[in-house]
């Protein structure tokens, strides 16, 4: 029989999950009400501003890169009582995100249309990708500093600051796009451009809010000597998980963007359906992602102190929930697409392609259920090499490579590429489940026995 893990985590994991739950389907709708408030405008911007979000995905998990590492090292750092290494890894994760954030913030700007090329765009969608992507990209470097004061605060186990902050630029984002796309309340209607206006001033505002939280109620300075001579073994740290993470994350989204290409290849339609199907499975696996970050931090923590058993055993009990859960909401998804999808378009050709390639989410969301949990609690017990290595294999083999076969030479379109999406995260999931149950992460933590004192 499944052991059990002791009352007082679960409480915690409880505590965590929620605010995480609510913040990241906020995260979410953030990213969604663009897609749906420009749906009544034209199904080409949501087509272009679908293939836009793909490079922003991509940047994102570039800024990551350090906010994600810092996360891990904190839980760890925080069970072991380690403030002054707590305090040296944000300093340190902040200052890299900020200059790396900057730096690729003025790319995008200066070289959007050529990116978009590459990708594939279309002609006749190019003048409102470019215009999304100059926008939201230039002020991109706000999400850099977002992401790593998040992620700190949520390490400390303040999950509920980064939750208010969202909730609060949701509303702002969605004022935003009512005035901005359809030119209300004296603004003028500008589309696509209104829209990315309201979106990057959105997260502008949200850096804002939570770097005075995070100084407020987290880590109120940052001494100077606590960085002379800088600390180079957390920057090594910081790379340790950063680096595999920030690559496994990448090639999964770079894989998605010559996705999106073939997808691009087919029709504008199946481009739309893949958008539309997209903003809506993501509410389908939200509750995986939250209960698997609150459980990471608790995991984190007991790594720390060294639980490893009462690591494994508290993994173990929210992946089954993240399984439940997660497959009763695609079902769910499956049986109503089609009312859903008629809500954003009456294009029946998209309704049609949508409707199938929700039926077949349900048994990808199996093996994407079984690949946030292990990969993301590997991660956060230092294991970072090995999902890494699967990863970028099978992304590449199956995600990309069987499913254009599958779509494209046999001919079954989007419905036959989202069957070879299917096959590698099933495929995934499988291998980083058993990794977790070998229980050769118990060696790879960060605080050692000599360092906790």
């Amino acid at each position: 029989m499944a052991r059990m893990p002791d009352t007082s985590l679960k409480r915690q994991l409880k505590t965590l999950t929620i605010p995480v739950f609510i913040e990241m389907a906020l995260v979410m709708l953030l990213g969604a009400v663009d897609t749906v408030m420009l749906s009544r405008y034209s199904d080409n911007s949501v087509a272009a501003v679908g293939l836009d979000n793909q490079l922003i995905s991509i940047v994102f998990l570039i800024y990551q890169f350090f906010s994600m590492g810092a996360a891990i090292l904190c839980a760890q750092y925080i069970g072991a009582g380690l403030r002054k290494r707590l305090v040296q890894v944000v300093g340190m994760a902040l200052t890299v995100n900020l200059m790396l954030g900057l730096t690729v913030s003025a790319l995008l700007f200066l070289y959007a249309e050529q990116l978009l090329q590459v990708m594939g765009l279309r002609p006749e969608l190019m003048s409102d990708g470019l215009v999304y992507l100059r926008v939201t990209g230039a002020l991109s470097f706000f999400q850099a500093l977002s992401l790593t004061f998040s992620a700190s605060l949520r390490s400390a186990d303040k999950v509920i600051y980064p939750m208010v902050v969202t909730g609060i630029v949701n509303v702002l984002n969605i004022l935003g796009n009512y005035a901005l796309i359809f030119g209300h309340w004296g603004c003028p209607q500008l589309g696509v451009e209104g829209a990315a206006i309201a979106t990057a001033a959105s997260r502008a505002i949200a850096m804002v809010l939570l770097a005075a939280i995070h100084f407020k109620v987290h880590i109120p300075r940052f001494p100077l000597h606590y960085f002379r001579p800088i600390p180079w073994q957390e920057l090594k740290n910081l790379l340790r998980i950063g680096i595999p993470a920030m690559s496994e994350n990448i090639s999964y989204c770079l894989s998605q963007v010559v996705i999106t290409f073939f997808i691009n290849q087919i029709s504008n339609e199946a481009l739309a359906a893949r958008t539309y199907c997209h903003n809506m499975i993501m509410f389908v696996y939200l509750f995986c992602l939250s209960i698997t970050q609150g459980g990471d931090i608790l995991v984190g923590h007991l790594i720390g102190q060294r639980r490893h058993q009462a690591a494994y055993v508290l993994g173990n009990y929210f992946f089954r929930w993240s399984m439940i859960i997660t497959i009763s909401g695609s079902i769910i998804l499956a049986l109503t697409g089609s009312s859903i999808l008629h809500a954003f378009t009456d294009n029946q050709d998209i309704i049609a392609m949508g409707v199938w390639v929700l039926v077949v989410d349900v048994f990808l969301e199996v093996g994407r259920t079984a690949n946030i949990f292990a990969g993301s609690t590997l991660r956060a017990t230092g294991d970072t090499i090995y999902p890494f290595v699967v990863g970028v294999i099978f992304q590449w083999s199956v995600a990309v490579g069987l499913s254009y076969v599958i779509g494209i030479p046999l001919g079954f379109g989007l419905v036959g590429m989202w069957v070879g999406f299917a096959l590698d995260e099933n495929i995934r999931g499988v291998i980083l489940v058993r990794r977790w149950r070998s229980g050769k992460w118990k060696t790879k933590g960060f605080v050692k026995e000599n360092t906790m004192m």
